[in-house]
């Protein structure tokens, strides 16, 4: 009970350092996710973090810093792993739709297992890689805190767009470090609109979000 205690409060103190507002169903559904999290992690090795008070801040707060950025229109999560940032950022925003992809069938089996617990009607699970992804309706945002480089997840998302009759989406790519090396390596095609400090509580460590526009 103490350590149920110190997961709450750790949740709830990183909720009102970033002027989060969020009632108790969806708090008690974010510590849902860590607890399921905390005990598929044994078996798929989906996270290297361990502690769940460390999921907690590395996983949830990390994950919800990049709210005020997050419009109204569907979202997808591009190399989701565990379904971060996603399934905190559904699970705060239950009228935001989220599509899950990954490419690897034990993360896509375990987000699947995610959204029948919670019940998280907003939430789609897809195995698929973004590059190959069958574009069927348009998302108004793709991000990714996965990929290796700003210039693959542009490109990716060039690929997964050619050809579909949709207006090209935001990108949002969470990093550590300001990426100034691969900014100024992106192509002509790639527009970056902000750089934006995030500021997640209890995190002793630089983090970013670059916004980007794809010029078509």
């Amino acid at each position: 009970m103490a350590f149920a205690e110190s997961l709450q409060r750790r949740l709830t103190s990183g909720l009102e350092a970033l002027g989060l507002a969020l009632d108790d169903e969806r708090q008690a559904a974010l510590l849902g996710f860590i607890e399921e999290l905390q005990r598929w992690n044994r078996s798929y090795n989906l996270t290297a973090v361990r502690d769940p008070l460390d999921m907690v801040t590395r996983h949830l707060l990390d994950s919800l810093a990049v709210l005020p950025w997050i419009g109204d229109g569907p979202l997808l999560d591009a190399g989701t792993g565990a379904g971060l940032p996603g399934v905190p950022l559904a699970i705060a925003r239950p009228r935001l739709q989220v599509t899950l992809l990954d490419s690897a069938g034990k993360k896509v089996r375990f987000l699947n297992h995610v959204q029948r617990t919670l019940g998280l009607d907003n939430v789609y699970p897809v195995q698929a890689r973004l590059e190959t992804f069958a574009l069927r309706a348009p998302f108004a945002t793709v991000i990714s805190r996965a990929f290796a480089s700003l210039s693959e997840f542009a490109a990716a998302v060039h690929a997964m767009h050619r050809g579909a009759p949709f207006a090209a989406p935001r990108l949002l790519a969470m990093k550590g470090r300001t990426p100034q090396a691969e900014i100024d390596a992106l192509p002509d095609d790639v527009r970056v609109e902000a750089v934006e400090r995030l500021d997640v509580p209890g995190l002793q460590e630089d983090r970013h979000l670059v916004i980007m526009s794809l010029v078509t």
